[in-house]
């Protein structure tokens, strides 16, 4: 499946807290919501990844946007992760990958043996859960902050 592109509807999604409760696109509805996957925790590019969507939070929150991470790490991990870098949002495990699968992002090919994790992403989907900017990177790469910053001003003008 391709990944999403910009105004398509946002499948549903389910993941599971930190905290083991449930995060679903529906607790978001009438807030923006930037959806950063990742492929794991505790690699150098997904840690920067998160710390600078992090360090951009007060920014989003201005924006009516909230982040939310994910990833296919069970919920411990990523509790863990959050913890040790100080992320003031929710993380989301994927460990069943669907929602991975549902947007179009689950890695199928072979990386260092590995594969079935989540395609360096970010989404940004409006109150009304229509995607508005969808990145896919080469994994290598940050999804581009300045782009989702726009996105979200472009949706509160």
């Amino acid at each position: 499946m391709a990944a999403l592109t910009v105004g398509q509807k946002a499948p549903d999604f389910k993941l599971v807290g930190t905290d083991l409760e449930p995060i679903q696109l529906s607790d978001y509805k009438g807030k923006n919501l930037i959806l950063h996957f990742f492929p794991l925790a505790f690699t150098s590019v997904c840690t920067e990844q998160l710390c600078t969507a992090n360090g951009d939070n007060n920014d989003y929150t201005s924006l009516n946007a909230e982040v939310v991470g994910v990833s296919v790490d069970s919920p411990f991990v990523l509790d863990k992760f959050a913890k040790e870098n100080s992320l003031d949002f929710h993380l989301g495990s994927d460990f069943n990958r669907q929602v991975s699968k549902d947007y179009g992002v689950l890695f199928d090919g072979d990386f260092a043996g590995m594969t079935g994790f989540s395609m360096r992403s970010a989404f940004v989907i409006d109150g009304e859960g229509v995607v508005r900017y969808a990145e896919t990177t080469d994994g290598k790469s940050l999804p581009s902050f300045e782009n989702i910053t726009n996105t979200l001003n472009s949706l509160n003008e």
